[in-house]
């Protein structure tokens, strides 16, 4: 806690400024009342991004110790400060372990952002206008920290104005920032409430129960299920249908053709991300972790059906050893559960760049685009959800939906664009791609950056770590109020630990800056 007090110093005192005049105006702004709905004027802008300034930065300690989700995965602190206002909610692959618990309602990103009245653009293309930031990040990015080469943009989300660029069009290895590019796939596909369901079916003929994967990568065989599918739930409510039934004793299967293709990843067994199967409980994960590299189970459709026929005893009823199946259209549902909304699911993957949701919701994504379930499908659902929504796609190519397959391709306008489309007040259903990215100094996988340079609680970002390549995409609050996107892609590094704190150094610079 002492760390966190340090590093909030230096982020209230720069943020006072800007703040404390404009804050009576902003409490009025930005709470409903008689008559007052909708999108504020756009002139409330910078406004509302300062406030965002102060938001961070205040919440620091609550964040810090409550962690960013409940039992939904929703974030608490933004929770509630959503219903203050009665407003309407809508890996890096090392890990980044999330604490979980309640938080005092402090202002967030949602209510600031519901506040804008001027539409996200797209970034424009063309010159990059006179401006002092790019004298300012120049240098910073010719670190030779960062590799081979660097590319860079910057965009203003009020005007979609790109206030910087440099090989922004250049296609690079994006590593775990594609999962910004899945998310905004996802939820265009699917919508911010859709769940995922995983079910029980009863074959009329045979007697056969099968256990029906839906896809869910959050469903969880813990006691405490932390308001994700329970596995428990769904044994027991089977148990209460079977012996209504007068049945006692059952012969299991499970059906995971939900899914076709390989379901191991290119990059082979890691520890980074399981067999990709239509069912799966708690990730494959050998032990009790949520997030993080670990050791996967062999089968996880296998090993998940045995856990399911391990409650189903306990409930009452004997199931036989599982093995594969399919249920067939003429069988009856029994019982099933369902994912927390898809919004939830989003924040989860992003604040833990969870590989194995990324990988899910890339083929939930070509399911209902009509695509195969597959690595294929997937990526080339993903890529034509995004051309539908009209961003720049040359260069881009797709092959996973984790970005830990290294022949992924985008460029930093693509992921600049895809941050302000997720913005556009026009397009609520994209918001969580933006609260679920991780808060610098506090949560997720920027958990334990940006605690010292000013910068703690003003940069949510999503990371990207392979071999050779560092990553870094996310929203910034600058020193005069303005709310950025930016994206810094980089190739042929050498010391990632170097590389990442020269990524962290130039973003923090943005953020200090009043170059907006």
């Amino acid at each position: 806690m002492k760390r966190l007090a340090d590093a909030l110093r230096p982020s209230l005192a720069h943020t006072a400024s800007v703040v404390k005049p404009r804050l009576a105006r902003l409490t009025s702004a930005l709470r409903p009342g008689p008559g007052r709905s909708g999108p504020r004027p756009s002139r409330t802008w910078y406004f509302t991004a300062s406030a965002a300034t102060a938001g961070l930065a205040l919440a620091a300690g609550a964040v810090a110790v409550a962690g960013p989700f409940d039992g939904a995965g929703q974030r608490t602190a933004e929770r509630d400060r959503a219903v203050a206002l009665t407003l309407a909610r809508g890996a890096d692959h090392d890990g980044g372990g999330v604490p979980a618990g309640g938080s005092d309602a402090v202002p967030s990103a949602p209510p600031v952002l519901r506040a804008l009245g001027a539409a996200a653009e797209p970034a424009k293309s063309g010159k990059v206008p006179p401006s002092g930031i790019a004298g300012v990040l120049g240098p910073l990015l010719a670190d030779p920290a960062l590799g081979e080469g660097q590319a860079a943009a910057v965009v203003d989300v009020a005007t979609g104005r790109r206030l910087y660029g440099t090989h922004s069009d250049q296609a690079f290895t994006p590593a775990s920032t594609t999962k910004i590019a899945t998310a905004v796939a996802a939820l265009s596909a699917l919508g911010p409430d859709h769940r995922l369901t995983t079910r029980t079916a009863l074959e009329p003929d045979t007697g056969e129960l099968v256990l029906v994967g839906g896809g869910d990568p959050t469903l969880t065989a813990h006691k405490a299920s932390g308001g994700w599918a329970s596995l428990r739930t769904l044994a027991s409510g089977t148990a209460a249908a079977l012996k209504k039934r007068g049945v006692d004793k059952v012969t299991l299967s499970y059906d995971t053709t939900l899914y076709s293709g390989p379901s191991r990843h290119p990059i082979g067994v890691n520890d980074n991300l399981a067999e990709v199967t239509a069912l799966t409980a708690d990730e494959g994960r050998t032990d009790n972790s949520s997030s993080g590299p670990v050791t996967r189970v062999a089968d996880p459709a296998a090993e998940a059906a045995r856990a399911f026929a391990g409650f189903l005893k306990d409930a009452g009823v004997k199931a036989t050893p599982p093995g594969p199946s399919k249920a067939t259209s003429r069988a009856t549902t029994l019982a099933s559960v369902s994912s927390p909304p898809l919004s939830d699911v989003v924040e989860r993957m992003l604040t833990n760049s969870d590989n194995d949701i990324a990988e899910a919701l890339a083929r939930q994504t070509a399911l209902a685009s009509g695509q195969p379930g597959s690595f294929a499908g997937g990526a080339k659902a993903v890529a034509a959800r995004l051309t539908k929504l009209g961003l720049p796609m040359r260069g881009a190519s797709f092959h996973d939906g984790s970005g830990l397959d290294r022949d992924d391709r985008l460029t930093a306008d693509l992921l600049t664009s895809l941050l302000a489309t997720a913005a556009d007040p026009a397009r609520p259903g994209l918001r969580s791609v933006l609260t679920g990215l991780p808060v610098g100094g506090f949560t997720g996988t920027l958990a334990e950056r940006y605690a010292d340079g000013g910068a703690a609680g003003l940069i949510r970002a999503k990371t990207g770590t392979l071999t050779g390549v560092n990553s870094l995409a996310g929203t910034v609050v600058t020193k005069d109020g303005h709310l950025l996107t930016f994206a810094f892609l980089t190739s042929g590094t050498t010391d990632p630990q170097s590389a990442q704190s020269a990524l962290d150094h130039t973003a923090t610079t943005l953020a200090n800056c009043g170059c907006g």
